[in-house]
């Protein structure tokens, strides 16, 4: 008896030994190449990137999960009882493993397989950190030893309340939400502190299956599974029984979130999502949530895009009616054909079916209606005239079956073609650089590339004030006279002289300097380059960014370069601020996760704001840091001479708004591009129209035709008089009567007589006369020299 005590003695020693032994072994084996659970105190969840408004609303946002990160303090009870009660209910009292858990599921899953029903499992709240953080959805023992391992190295190294933490913010709950606080907002449009019992236990109950209990598609799914949650929350005496049956008893109430993203704005946000992943990187922007303020006014930008859309419309129309979409009857494709185009939803066109025409009207039916209801309406004559050619009638030109897109304004259908043609508008503040509004084409749907921002075209006359303003600064006056004549100069060996030409193929004669921009002369504009040296005109145009590299030739002088829309606006900017630079700004600040301010833009230094000083004397003063680069007294001058082209000349379309404006048409040659850039004393607006694959927009479409008329409309709608004030006159300006024609004095009120803005020296040299000659020994330019 005594040897069988001690061999049972020593084979339960051995026992226990190899046991022992085992486990280390296993423990040892299944530890080596574990991820480092230390990454875990430096992880930030990856959230959404947001960007806003000037008046902070949401305007877009990038992220690859949605998500919004909420620190454990800020973790209401009840989501916290919820979470625990569903998924781990001695999360605060196991060591990351937990025993009497996995006694119970083994318990619990032999009566399972005796019925042949699904296995539960046992992990804790932390053994599911390890897996989301540091191994793979890998179904096998092996993971789960080392899930088990890497809990319990988890809970020695964090607290429990970073653990819950980590969770909360991390966990899956369907329909794309990552983390509590999207969930929340998802699911309910709430903050997570405003949920009550009943709510929060429908989020608890999703970890398990995010699909199959997702409350929009399966509810009456998803109220078992909550219920089992709030059961479980009376069980842990969380809620009370009472409220228990009343949460029971209560339906899903779901409000889905909507996010009131301005799709109007998408060229604007598209420009600023490019900037920053091009300054921080794909990850920062899409993973680090980074709040990006913007100057964006969302009135004027909701009007730019319709502006442009109408000019652009009403440009097409003048193109004549191209014909329908397809036909219904001819085509048995047509549904492929009207699946190419991506329509951006602020468009409002839909598709119609003509059922039938007379002379007088169309009848069409919506398709493709989402509402599935047999939509129809009618089309009158006055509203489809542009698209009946002479001599026909309606229903030689509109033919039954033909689809063709309408659109409902003001209560009547008006007919719809789409356009071939493209354009961009921009508005920017001239002091500070903020870009107001971007629209970089007619449809951001179908074409994402910024005709503002990434289009180079020749801006043709539209660059004619940087010419004289770089004149203005080297001794010309606006009453200076230029010659208006043929002009010939030569190319060099071989090639055919260069011979420029006004616009009508007609001259003037000697006219003054102003004139040669209010009707947009080339013959004088090329004389003054001539004069003043090409070396000048490019010195300016490269300090004003509207040039990287320029040929030097003498063509430049009439935007024969090619720029962006972008550029050449913002390059208007010291005609109105006093001749300083400004650099067009879509972004104000930029703002990391934790509200730090990794990147502000600022035009300004203050000086002594950093100092206490409680002296009148030695206040804190504000010092722009914009570079000069042209005189205040020129600044003026172009500003009143470019008035005098909405006074006068080839913007006077604009006299009828009747406020204070100035601006410059551009038309290039064969009328490729049209441009207009104008401003007010506090806004500046360039407008660009012309075809992608360029070629010419028609006879007569100017600048004055097909991009003036959006900038007017934009006044006209996003303005109110009390935006517009006088432009402000330097004191160094002297304003004089003088001949419009002549330049010289003449009396106020005088027939032809103008008020002309001029320097000091303008002044005192006012009746001399001066030829210069032009090195082209046949051609002399007349204009009064001021030294």
């Amino acid at each position: 008896m005594l040897n069988f005590l001690n061999f049972s003695i020593k084979f339960l020693i051995i026992f226990l030994l190899v046991v022992v032994f085992f486990v280390f072994s296993t423990l040892w084996y299944f530890s080596i190449g574990l991820p480092d659970y230390k990454k875990l105190s430096n992880y930030q969840p990856p959230i959404s990137s947001r960007v806003y408004s000037q008046d902070n609303k949401l305007i877009a946002e990038y992220a690859l999960e949605k998500r919004l990160f909420i620190p454990y303090d800020s973790l209401p009870d009840k989501v916290i009882n919820s979470f625990l009660s569903a998924e781990d209910k001695n999360f605060f009292s196991h060591p990351g493993i937990d025993a009497r858990g996995i006694l119970r599921a083994i318990i619990n899953n032999l009566k399972n397989i005796a019925q042949n029903k699904r296995l539960e499992g046992a992990s804790t709240i932390t053994q599911q950190v390890a897996k989301n953080f540091l191994l793979t959805n890998e179904v096998s023992m092996k993971r789960k030893i080392k899930e088990a391992i890497l809990a319990f190295r988890i809970e020695r190294a964090y607290s429990k309340e970073r653990i819950l933490e980590l969770y909360l913010n991390q966990i899956y709950l369907g329909q794309g939400t990552y983390g509590i606080a999207a969930a929340s907002l998802e699911y309910f449009d709430k903050s997570i502190k405003d949920l009550n019992y009943s709510e929060a236990a429908l989020l608890a109950a999703l970890p398990k299956a995010p699909s199959k209990y997702n409350p929009y598609r399966y509810p009456e799914t998803a109220k078992f599974r909550r219920n089992l949650v709030l059961q479980n929350l009376a069980d842990n005496n969380f809620i009370s029984k009472k409220d228990y049956k009343k949460f029971k008893e209560s339906k899903l109430k779901l409000k889905k979130r909507k996010i009131e993203i301005v799709n109007e704005a998408n060229s604007y946000t598209e420009e600023v999502r490019r900037t920053v992943k091009n300054i921080y990187g794909f990850e920062k922007l899409y993973s680090q949530g980074l709040s990006i303020s913007t100057p964006l006014n969302i009135e004027y930008q909701i009007q730019a895009l319709k502006s442009l859309r109408k000019g652009i419309e009403d440009y097409d129309k003048r193109r004549g009616w191209r014909g329908p979409i397809t036909n219904k009857i001819k085509n048995k494709n047509w549904e492929n054909k009207l699946a190419q185009f991506k329509l951006d939803p602020t468009l409002n066109w839909k598709f119609a079916e003509i059922t039938s025409t007379n002379n007088n009207k169309i009848t069409f039916k919506i398709i493709n209606n989402k509402k599935k209801k047999n939509l129809e309406g009618v089309l009158l004559l006055k509203d489809i005239n542009w698209t009946i050619r002479q001599k026909k009638s309606i229903p030689e030109t509109h033919k039954v079956g033909d689809i063709l897109f309408v659109k409902k304004e003001r209560s009547f259908w008006k007919i719809k073609q789409y356009p071939k043609v493209n354009g961009g508008i921009v508005a920017i503040d001239p002091f500070n650089g903020n870009v107001l509004a971007l629209v970089g084409g007619f449809n951001f749907k179908t074409s994402e590339f910024n005709r503002v921002t990434q289009a180079k075209r020749q801006p043709g006359s539209a660059f004619k004030p940087i010419v004289y303003a770089a004149a203005l600064e080297n001794g010309f006056a606006p009453n200076s006279i230029i010659l208006d004549a043929p002009f010939v100069e030569s190319q060099g060996i071989g090639l055919k002289n260069w011979k420029p030409e006004n616009y009508g193929k007609k001259f003037y004669g000697p006219s003054t300097f102003r004139k040669g921009i209010e009707y947009s002369r080339n013959l004088m504009t090329v004389r003054i380059a001539k004069v003043l040296g090409l070396n000048k005109i490019l010195t300016l145009s490269k300090e004003l960014n509207i040039y990287d590299e320029i040929p030097e030739l003498l063509s430049v002088s009439l935007g024969a370069a090619e720029t962006t829309l972008m550029n050449l606006t913002s390059a208007y900017a010291p005609f109105v601020n006093g001749g300083n630079k400004i650099n067009p700004k879509l972004i104000s600040r930029i703002q990391d996760r934790r509200g730090n301010t990794i990147f502000q833009d600022k035009d300004i230094k203050c000086i002594g704001c950093d100092k206490f000083i409680n002296n009148d004397d030695l206040l804190p003063k504000i010092e722009s840091k914009s570079k000069k680069v042209i005189s205040e007294e020129t600044a003026y001058q172009m500003n009143s001479i470019l008035q005098g082209t909405v006074k006068r000349g080839t913007a006077k379309k604009l006299r009828s708004l009747k406020v204070p404006l100035a601006g410059k048409t551009g038309t290039t040659n064969d009328n490729y591009d049209a441009w207009f850039i104008g401003f007010s004393s506090n806004l500046i607006v360039g407008v660009y129209i012309g075809y992608d694959n360029p070629k010419t927009l028609g006879k007569n479409e100017t600048g004055s035709k097909a991009a003036l008329p959006i900038f007017k409309d934009f006044v006209e709608n996003a303005l109110f008089k009390d935006d517009f004030s006088d432009f402000e006159i330097p004191e160094n300006i002297y304003l004089t009567s003088l001949n419009y024609d002549t330049g010289v004095k003449s009396a106020i009120g005088e027939k032809s007589s103008i008020i002309e803005a001029l320097k000091l020296k303008d002044i005192n040299n006012i009746n001399k006369n001066t030829l210069v000659s032009t090195n082209d020994s046949d051609k002399i330019i007349k204009f009064r020299q001021f030294y």
